[in-house]
C-alpha cells in the first residue's frame, strides 16, 4: 500500500471525502457501536473481579453506595473528552499536552500520566498474575497448580499469548473479542449475583438499605479509595476511550471543522452515536461492578474471607462453590479467565496506542504516519506483555498490585479534569456542546472527581 493510500484509509487523518451522515435511532447506530464495548472489557476485569470483591468482601454491604456512585460519576468526564476527539480527530494525550508549563516540551499532565502508567505496570502485572494462576489451577504445568513453577509458566504463556493474539492491532479484531469477552462472563455473573436470594447466602431489601447509607466502615478507607479510582471508567479508561472513538470512524465521518451547517449536523450526530455507544458501556460495567460486589458482601464477607495475595482466585471461587457446588469451581476458573483475559485484550492495544502517543508528542516519532505509528504500536504489544508478566513474577500479590494502580488512577483522575474543561472551553466549538442537564451532570461529575482525587492524594501523603 502507498502512503498516500494509507494516510486515506488512516482513522486519524480526517479526509473530506470520508465524511458520513450519522445514523439515526437505536437500531441504525447498534452497527457503529463498539468503543464502548473495548472500554468495558478492560473495566469488567481487574476493577471489578479483583477491586469490587475484595471490597465487598472487606466492607460487606456498607460500601454499596460507593459502587454505584464511582460507576456512574466519571462517564460525563469521559463523554465530554470523546466530544472533542470526535470533533477534532485528536486522541486524548495530544490533547493533555495542549496543556502548560511544559518540560522538555512535555505538559504537566502527560507527565502526570507517565507516573501513573508506571504505577499501571504494577496493576496489569495483577492481571496477567491473576489469569496465570486460574489457568495453574485448571491445569497445572510443572509442578502443583499453587506452587511456583506452574504459576511461571503459565506467566509467560499468558504474556506471549497476548503478544500473539493481538499483533495484527486490528480494531475490528480488538473489538468482536472484547465483546464476546464480556457478554459471556457478564452475564453468568449477573445471573449468580441474582440467584443469591434463594441461597443460603441470601441478601435482602435491609442489607441493600444498609448500603446506601453513605458511610464508610473504619478499615475500609483504603480499598474504597482504590475502588473508586478502578471501577467504572477510570483515568486511564476515559483516555484510551479517545483511540477507540477515532479508529471505528467517528472523526473521519464528521471530517475537518468547516464551519459549515453541515459539519455541525455531521458532529451533533455522531456525537449522539457516541452517547449511545457510552451509555450501553455504562450499563455493562455497572451490572457487572454490582454483581461482583454483592458476590463478596454476600458470600465472602460472612465467612470472613478477603481475596489475597496468590490465594486470591480460590478466595473469590467460593463465591461460585459455595453457592452453586464444587462443580462451580471450574465454571468460575473459566469464567475468571474471561474476563481478566478480557481486561488485557483491552488494555493491550490501548496502553500500546497511549504511550506511542506520548512519543509523538515528544518528538520521537510521527504520529500521523501510519505506518511509522503501527510499527511503534507493535513494538508496544511485544514489550507492554512482557513487562507486566515479570513485574508479577517480582511482586506476586494480585490484589495489591492492582489497587495499587487503582489508587493513581483516582489522583489522575484530576488531571484529566483540567485537561477535559480546558479542551472544552478553547476548541470544542460551542455549537456542539451538551445541553443544560449534561452540563450540570458534568459539573457535578468533576467537583465528585476533583474532592475523591483530592482525598486520594492526602490519603497518600498521610495527612488524613
Amino acid at each position: 500500500m502507498s502512503a498516500s493510500a494509507a494516510r486515506h484509509d488512516d482513522p486519524y487523518h480526517l479526509d473530506p471525502a470520508a465524511v458520513q451522515e450519522a445514523p439515526t435511532g437505536w437500531g441504525a447506530s447498534l452497527k457503529h457501536l463498539g468503543p464502548g464495548l473495548i472500554l468495558s472489557a478492560s473495566i469488567v476485569g481487574s476493577g471489578e473481579l479483583i477491586a469490587t470483591t475484595t471490597l465487598g468482601a472487606k466492607a460487606g454491604f456498607a460500601l454499596l453506595w460507593m459502587v454505584i456512585f464511582s460507576t456512574f460519576v466519571k462517564v460525563a468526564v469521559q463523554v465530554e473528552l470523546a466530544r472533542w476527539t470526535i470533533s477534532t480527530g485528536q486522541p486524548a494525550l495530544t490533547g493533555y499536552n495542549k496543556l502548560g508549563p511544559h518540560v522538555a516540551g512535555v505538559g504537566w499532565i502527560n507527565l502526570l500520566w507517565a507516573l501513573m502508567a508506571l504505577s499501571k505496570l504494577l496493576q496489569m502485572g495483577g492481571v496477567i498474575g491473576g489469569v496465570a494462576i486460574a489457568c495453574s489451577i485448571l491445569l497445572p504445568l510443572g509442578g502443583p497448580p499453587m506452587e511456583t513453577t506452574s504459576i511461571t509458566v503459565w506467566t509467560v504463556i499468558v504474556a506471549v499469548g497476548s503478544i500473539a493474539l493481538l499483533w495484527s492491532n486490528s480494531y475490528s479484531l480488538i473489538e468482536k473479542g472484547a465483546t464476546a469477552l464480556v457478554v459471556v462472563f457478564s452475564l453468568v455473573t449477573i445471573a449468580i449475583a441474582l440467584g443469591l436470594p434463594f441461597t443460603p447466602y441470601a441478601y435482602g431489601m435491609d442489607d441493600i438499605a444498609t448500603g446506601l447509607a453513605f458511610t464508610i466502615p473504619a478499615g475500609a478507607i483504603g480499598a474504597a479509595i482504590a475502588m473508586f479510582g478502578i471501577t467504572g471508567v477510570g483515568a486511564d479508561e476515559l483516555t484510551f476511550y479517545t483511540y477507540w472513538c477515532v479508529e471505528k470512524g467517528y472523526a473521519r465521518h464528521v471530517g475537518p471543522n468547516d464551519g459549515s451547517a453541515a459539519w455541525k449536523r455531521r458532529a451533533q450526530g455522531w456525537i449522539g452515536v457516541m452517547y449511545k455507544d457510552a451509555f450501553v458501556s455504562w450499563c455493562i460495567y455497572t451490572f457487572g461492578t454490582l454483581a461482583f460486589f454483592l458476590m463478596g458482601a454476600a458470600v465472602l464477607n460472612p465467612q470472613g474471607l478477603v481475596p489475597q495475595g496468590n490465594e486470591m482466585i480460590t478466595a473469590l471461587s467460593r463465591m461460585y462453590t459455595d453457592t452453586l457446588g464444587d462443580w462451580a469451581g471450574i465454571l468460575f476458573l473459566l469464567g475468571a479467565i474471561a474476563v481478566l483475559g478480557s481486561t488485557l485484550w483491552a488494555a493491550v492495544p490501548s496502553w500500546s496506542r497511549m504511550y506511542v502517543n506520548l512519543f509523538a508528542v515528544m518528538g520521537m516519532l510521527d504520529w500521523h504516519d501510519p505506518a511509522q505509528r503501527l510499527r511503534w504500536i507493535r513494538g508496544f504489544t511485544i514489550g507492554l506483555p512482557l513487562v507486566w508478566g515479570l513485574a508479577y513474577l517480582f511482586v506476586r500479590s494480585p490484589v495489591l498490585m492492582i489497587q495499587i494502580g487503582g489508587a493513581a488512577t483516582g489522583v489522575f483522575l484530576l488531571a484529566a479534569v483540567v485537561a477535559v474543561w480546558h479542551l472544552r472551553q478553547t476548541e470544542t466549538d460551542p455549537a456542539i456542546r451538551g445541553g443544560s442537564a449534561f452540563n450540570a451532570l458534568l459539573a457535578v461529575s468533576s467537583v465528585a472527581i476533583v474532592l475523591l482525587g483530592a482525598y486520594t492524594g492526602l490519603s497518600v501523603f498521610g495527612v488524613v
